[in-house]
């Protein structure tokens, strides 16, 4: 059964506009604790995070965590890189894109990872109920809309289409916020689109066809995001940093062991509606990053151009 649209987006519209409790940037001693601050997407992904500072796991560390919302992990690495955030967090295509610019990134811990099940991931490929495209490989021709260009969407939807049998190159991608992706689909201004939860949920409510698992196509067990901060800002004091990645990875397996309070918290940063939250699909939470599925990743880049040749991964991980 369709539910009105309009009242599943009016929530989630609002992720790209939410910012929650920005203090600064660098760090001070407050109270004992030493203050950083985190540059993070207001999305599912980073509800560890939020669980995390909510148990008290990073003031066991010694860490006064501060997160403060952007508008994707393409603002994020700038602030990084200067300074704004002590961490961040992106997914990995933007992450190596950056480190092959030049700049000094480094991975300090995984942030979310595919499901793995084909047709019950947090993202995927999606087309009008009454569209005449049945698999990936009837994407050939056809306009797919994804967040931005040149990243984790139009790479894995690529390979969606080649393991289907289809031709990625007769693919063309167009850039749509990801609030206003349930609408173009449901009055045919597109083909076809690339979302991740919460809007996955609210177009398979909608009633539309999931026609691909991009994410779980290019590799079952595929790491999508991670946390990562500036290489000279890691160098200066190791120690917190070491900290803070034994930080993350307690508050990682403490929202993979409890899902409830994952669908919880995600209410203290988000105005998602309740009904979609709890039809949410989550990621995986694994704290180490699949080293495996990365270099699939980067492999796909170079053969679909988004970067010149092989990246050196080693130079991306702490």
């Amino acid at each position: 059964m369709r539910r009105p649209l309009a009242a599943l987006t009016a929530g989630a519209a609002l992720l790209a506009a939410t910012a929650c409790g920005a203090q600064g940037a660098s760090s001070e001693e407050d109270g004992g604790l030493t203050t950083l601050t985190a540059g993070v997407i207001p999305i599912v992904d980073v509800a560890p995070v939020y669980l995390g500072v909510e148990q008290g796991i990073f003031a066991e560390h010694g860490i006064d965590l501060r997160l403060e919302s952007g508008s994707g992990g393409a603002a994020i690495v700038p602030g990084v890189i200067s300074g704004e955030f002590d961490l961040g967090f992106s997914n990995l295509v933007s992450l190596i894109v950056a480190r092959e610019e030049g700049l000094p990134l480094v991975t300090l811990s995984n942030g979310a990872t595919t499901v793995g099940e084909q047709g019950a991931d947090f993202g995927g490929v999606f087309v009008p109920a009454d569209s005449p495209v049945e698999s990936a490989a009837d994407l050939e021709g056809a306009t797919v809309a994804i967040n931005n260009l040149n990243n984790i969407g139009d790479t894995t939807v690529r390979e969606s289409v080649r393991e289907a049998g289809g031709d990625p190159a007769a693919v063309e991608f167009l850039e749509l916020p990801f609030p206003d992706m349930p609408a173009a689909l449901e009055t045919g201004q597109i083909d076809a689109v690339w979302a991740v939860e919460p809007f996955a949920s609210i177009i398979r409510e909608s009633g539309e066809r999931e026609i691909a698992s991009n994410f779980v196509d290019t590799h079952e067990n595929l790491s999508v995001a991670a946390y990562f901060a500036a290489e000279p800002r890691v160098a200066e004091d190791p120690e917190l940093f070491d900290e803070l990645t034994a930080a993350l990875e307690e508050s990682l397996a403490y929202a993979e062991a409890h899902p409830d309070e994952v669908r919880s918290v995600i209410t203290t940063y988000t105005e998602i509606d309740q009904s979609v939250i709890e039809e949410l699909t989550l990621p995986r939470f694994p704290a180490d990053i699949d080293t495996d599925s990365v270099q699939t990743l980067a492999d796909l880049m170079v053969e679909d151009g988004l970067i010149d040749s092989e990246p050196d991964l080693d130079t991306l991980y702490r």
